[in-house]
C-alpha cells in the first residue's frame, strides 16, 4: 500500500510542475512592466506586492498539497478495508445463496423434518446478524469513498488553479527583476571581474567571518556597500532617527534603511514560506549548537530579503551551497544559504520583502547547516553582529514566525 501511496503523491506533485503561461499572457505582463519601469519607486511597489502574493500562493499550495495527501491516504485506507473484507462478504453471500436454493422445510407440511427446520433457523440466526453488520460497514465505506473522491477532485482543481496563478506571479517577478537590472546598467566586465575575485576570496576564506571581512575590504562593490551602510548610520544619527520602528519599510523609494537594524525587531518578514526544522541554539547533531535557523520549503520557492541591505556576497561557499550575504548596517549581516539560484548582484541595495533568490528542487547545502531528515529544499538563515552569530527569532514578524513553526 505504501508504494501505491507514494505513486499517488508523486502524481499529485507533478500537477504543479508543468504549469506554463501562454505567450499572450507573458506579453501582457511584459507590457505592464514596461509601463511602470521608468519609475523606480513604482517598480519597487509592484515588486514587493507581487512577492507577497507569491509567498501567499506558496503557502496555499503547501496547505492544499497537505490536504490532498491526507485525502489520498484516507482513500487508500478505505480501499484496503474493503479488500480485506472481500473474502468475508463472499462467504456470507454464498451462504445466503445456498439458503435461497434449499430453504428449510416448513413444520406444517412435513413434521418429520423438524430437525432440519431447526438447523435452518439456527443457520439463519447465525448468518443474518453478520450480514447486517457487514452490509452496514460496506455501505459506510462506500459513502466515505465517494466523499473522498469528490474532495480529491476539488482539491486537485484548487491546486491547478493556484499553480497557474503562481506561475503568472513568478513570471511577473522575473520581468520586474530584469527591468531593475537594466536600470542599474552596471559595467558587465567590471561585474564579472568582481564575481571572479569574490569566488577566489571564498575559496581562501576559512570561516564566514573572514569571508565577510575580506569581501568588504577587497571587492569594490561590497566596499562601496559597506560605506553606504556607514553613511546611512551617520545620517540617521545626525537626524536623530525620528522614524518609528512600527513602519520601517513604508517608503518603497528608499535607497538606504530607514531605521537602524536593531530597531526592526518584531517587524522583519520571513524570507520564505515553509516550516521550521531547527532554531538557533539547538543541538546540531555534531556535538555543537546551531548558529542559525533552518526552514523546509517547497521546490522552487521564492526567497525574499528579510531586511533592507546591500549585497556583499552572492555565490557558492563551502558546505553552505549557494550563499547570499546582506550588509544590514550597524555591524549586522544576514546570511541565506542552500539557495538554488541567486537573482541579485554584488553591491545592489535590496528592500525587505524583495525577491532575491529561488530555492532548488533538492537540498543544496550540507547536513552540517541543515537537517539530515529533511528531503525537500531547506533554507538556512543566519544573523551576525560584528561577525558573531545571534538568535534571529526576536526580529521576525510574530504572525509569520508562528505560521512557519505551525
Amino acid at each position: 500500500m505504501s508504494g501505491r501511496i507514494a505513486e499517488r503523491e508523486k502524481e499529485l506533485g507533478a500537477l504543479t510542475q508543468d504549469i506554463e503561461l501562454s505567450a499572450e499572457r507573458q506579453a501582457a505582463i511584459a507590457r505592464e512592466i514596461r509601463a511602470i519601469d521608468r519609475d523606480r519607486e513604482a517598480l519597487n511597489v509592484d515588486l514587493l506586492r507581487t512577492a507577497q502574493r507569491v509567498k501567499a500562493l506558496e503557502d496555499q499550495l503547501a496547505a492544499t498539497e497537505a490536504r490532498l495527501g491526507r485525502l489520498v491516504r484516507n482513500e487508500e485506507t478505505v480501499l484496503a478495508s474493503l479488500r480485506e473484507r472481500e473474502g468475508v462478504l463472499t462467504e456470507v453471500l454464498s451462504a445466503l445463496q445456498r439458503i435461497g436454493q434449499r430453504p428449510p422445510p416448513a413444520l406444517a407440511v412435513r413434521p418429520e423434518d423438524a430437525i432440519g427446520a431447526v438447523r435452518g433457523a439456527l443457520l439463519l440466526n447465525a448468518v443474518m446478524p453478520e450480514v447486517h453488520i457487514e452490509t452496514q460497514a460496506l455501505s459506510s465505506d462506500l459513502k466515505e469513498l465517494r466523499r473522498l473522491k469528490v474532495s480529491i477532485a476539488a482539491e486537485r482543481d484548487r491546486l491547478t488553479t493556484d499553480a497557474g496563478r503562481l506561475a503568472e506571479e513568478r513570471k511577473r517577478v522575473e520581468l520586474i527583476l530584469a527591468s531593475k537590472r537594466e536600470q542599474r546598467a552596471r559595467n558587465q566586465a567590471e561585474l564579472e571581474s568582481e564575481r571572479e575575485r569574490a569566488a577566489q576570496l571564498a575559496e581562501q576564506a576559512t570561516s564566514l567571518k573572514t569571508l565577510i571581512a575580506s569581501i568588504e575590504e577587497e571587492i569594490e562593490s561590497a566596499r562601496r556597500a559597506a560605506e553606504e551602510a556607514r553613511a546611512a548610520e551617520a545620517a540617521r544619527a545626525k537626524a536623530g532617527e525620528t522614524e518609528t520602528a512600527a513602519a520601517p519599510f513604508a517608503d518603497p523609494g528608499r535607497l538606504a534603511p530607514a531605521v537602524a537594524f536593531v530597531n526592526t525587531k518584531g517587524n522583519l518578514p520571513l524570507p520564505v514560506a515553509g516550516s521550521s526544522l531547527r532554531s538557533f541554539g539547538e543541538d546540531d547533531g555534531f556535538g555543537g549548537l546551531t548558529e542559525g535557523q533552518s526552514i523546509a520549503t517547497r521546490s522552487g520557492a521564492q526567497v525574499t530579503a528579510p531586511t533592507d541591505g546591500w549585497v556583499v556576497y552572492a555565490g557558492p561557499f563551502r558546505s553552505y551551497g549557494q550563499l547570499l550575504i546582506l550588509n544590514a548596517g550597524d555591524g549586522y549581516h544576514i546570511l541565506l544559504a542552500g539557495l538554488g539560484r541567486i537573482d541579485v548582484e554584488l553591491g545592489q541595495f535590496v528592500l525587505a520583502g524583495e525577491p532575491v533568490a529561488e530555492m532548488g528542487s533538492t537540498q543544496l547545502a550540507s547536513a552540517a547547516t541543515l537537517d539530515l531528515a529533511a528531503t525537500q529544499p531547506v533554507l538556512y538563515v543566519e544573523f551576525r553582529k560584528d561577525g558573531i552569530a545571534i538568535d534571529p527569532s526576536p526580529w521576525w514578524d510574530r504572525a509569520e514566525d508562528e505560521k512557519v513553526r505551525g
